[in-house]
C-alpha cells in the first residue's frame, strides 16, 4: 500500500486527480409503472345454491354489482367507455381502500408481508437503476435501508448509546457538528450518524468529513461515498453547508483516533481551524458534541510505528486483543456509550471578512475545543462503569 498523503481540513488548495478522489454526476432512472386498478368488495351472504338470496343473477346489477351490457361497449356522455377507469377514478379508489385497511400492528404477518414487498422492491430498483446518487455518491435509500440497518444493533444493542441535547441540533437548514475523535478505529463517527439520524425529530442525515485515507481503501471507499462521507477539505464542505445539509467534523483527525490509552478523553490540537473558516463562509451554526465511550472499545497500549511506515497508514494500533487473537482481535469491547450535543455557538453575525481573521478563527476553535473537553470531563463523572 502506498504511504497515505493526510490532507489538512483547512487546505483550500486545489488537488490533481491523483490526490482527491473523482466526483460522480447523479445518475437518475426513472420508469413509470402502470397504476393498479383497486376497487372495493362488499360480502354478500349467499343461498343455498351459493347465489345471493332473492337476487335474480339474470338481471343487470345483481347482487350488487355492476350492471353487465347486452353486447358491445356504449360510450358515455362524458366521452369515456362505459367500463373504462380513469386515473383519477383508480386514485381515488386507491386512497378509499387506503383508509378502510388499518395498518397492522405489533409487528404481525401484515408487518412481515409490507417488509417483504419494500425488500423486494428495493432490490428491483437496485437491480433496474431506478434510484439517485448526489454529486458526492451519497445514496439516501441504499443508506436508510441497508447500512444504517446494519449500524442499528450494535448501536441499540451492542454500545447501547445514550443520546442527549439532540434538540440542540437544527431542525432545518446548514450546521457544523463538531465532535472529539477516538476509539482506534472510527466507530465513533458512525455511531454519530446514528444517533443523528434515529433521534432527531427530523430524521436529518449527517455527512461526515474523512480523511483521503478513506478513500483510498477499495471496498471503504465506496461504501464511504454511499452512506454520505466526503473528504475533509473546505470546498467539500462549504458546499454541503451551503445546501442546508448537517455536516460532521472530527479536527484531531489522526492524533484522536490513534492516541495512547494512557491519553483517553483528552483532546489533541485541532489543527489550524479550518473548520471554524468554513462555518463562517456559510453563516453555519457550530454544534460541539461529546462523545463518551469511544476510547474504551480498543486500548490502545502500543503501536508498531515502523510497521506502519511499512504499509503506509498513520498507525499499527497494539491492543491486549490485537493482533494476538487474530480477526477476533478486531472486535470492540462492548463498552456503553453516551454522545452529547452541545448548544450552538451562531456565526451568522460576523461581517464576510471575519473568516479571514487568524485571531477570530483562533477564539472560535478554542472556544468549541473547551466546551467538548468541559463536557467530557462531565460525563465521565457522571458514568457508573466503562461497562454499564
Amino acid at each position: 500500500m502506498a504511504d497515505a498523503k493526510v490532507i489538512p481540513f483547512d487546505d483550500d488548495r486545489s488537488r490533481g486527480a491523483g490526490q482527491r478522489p473523482p466526483r460522480r454526476r447523479a445518475t437518475v432512472s426513472r420508469r413509470k409503472g402502470d397504476a393498479a386498478t383497486v376497487r372495493e368488495v362488499k360480502a354478500v351472504p349467499t343461498g343455498p345454491d351459493g347465489g345471493a338470496p332473492g337476487v335474480d343473477e339474470t338481471k343487470p346489477g345483481a347482487a350488487g354489482g355492476e350492471p353487465s351490457e347486452p353486447s358491445g361497449r356504449r360510450p358515455r356522455r362524458d366521452g369515456r367507455v362505459r367500463g373504462e377507469v380513469s386515473e383519477a377514478d383508480r386514485a381515488g379508489e386507491r386512497e378509499a381502500v387506503a383508509r378502510q385497511v388499518p395498518e397492522p400492528r405489533g409487528g404481525g404477518g401484515g408487518g412481515w408481508d409490507r417488509r417483504i414487498a419494500g425488500g423486494l422492491a428495493f432490490l428491483r430498483r437496485r437491480l433496474t437503476g431506478d434510484y439517485e446518487v448526489d454529486e458526492f455518491g451519497y445514496d439516501a435509500e441504499l443508506t436508510d435501508q441497508v447500512l444504517m440497518s446494519l449500524l442499528r444493533p450494535i448501536y441499540d444493542k451492542y454500545f447501547r448509546v445514550e443520546v442527549k441535547g439532540i434538540e440542540n441540533v437544527p431542525s432545518d437548514g446548514g450546521a457544523l457538528i463538531v465532535a472529539n475523535h477516538s476509539g482506534t478505529l472510527p466507530w465513533d463517527g458512525l455511531m454519530m450518524q446514528v444517533a443523528v439520524h434515529d433521534h432527531h425529530p427530523q430524521q436529518r442525515h449527517l455527512r461526515l468529513l474523512a480523511a483521503d485515507l478513506v478513500f483510498m481503501l477499495p471496498v471503504v471507499n465506496e461504501l464511504a461515498r454511499k452512506a454520505g462521507h466526503t473528504l475533509a477539505c473546505a470546498e467539500d464542505a462549504g458546499a454541503l453547508l451551503e445546501r442546508g445539509e448537517l455536516v460532521g467534523v472530527m479536527p484531531e483527525g489522526f492524533k484522536g483516533i490513534g492516541k495512547p490509552f494512557g491519553e483517553r478523553y483528552k483532546l489533541q490540537r485541532f489543527g489550524r481551524g479550518g473548520f471554524v473558516s468554513t462555518a463562517l463562509r456559510t453563516g453555519s451554526p457550530i454544534v460541539p458534541c461529546s462523545i463518551v465511550g469511544a476510547e474504551e472499545i480498543y486500548p490502545m497500549v502500543g503501536n508498531a510505528k515502523t510497521l506502519a511506515r511499512v504499509l503506509g497508514i498513520p498507525y499499527f494500533p497494539l491492543t491486549p486483543t490485537f493482533p494476538w487473537l487474530g480477526p477476533l482481535g478486531v472486535v470492540p469491547l462492548p463498552t456503553k456509550w453516551t454522545i452529547q450535543f452541545g448548544e450552538p455557538i451562531p456565526t451568522d453575525g460576523y461581517p464576510p471578512e471575519a473568516a479571514e481573521d487568524p485571531m477570530l478563527m483562533f477564539n472560535l476553535t478554542d472556544q468549541v475545543r473547551e466546551q467538548i473537553q468541559h463536557t467530557l470531563y462531565k460525563l465521565l463523572v457522571q458514568r457508573r462503569s466503562v461497562f454499564f
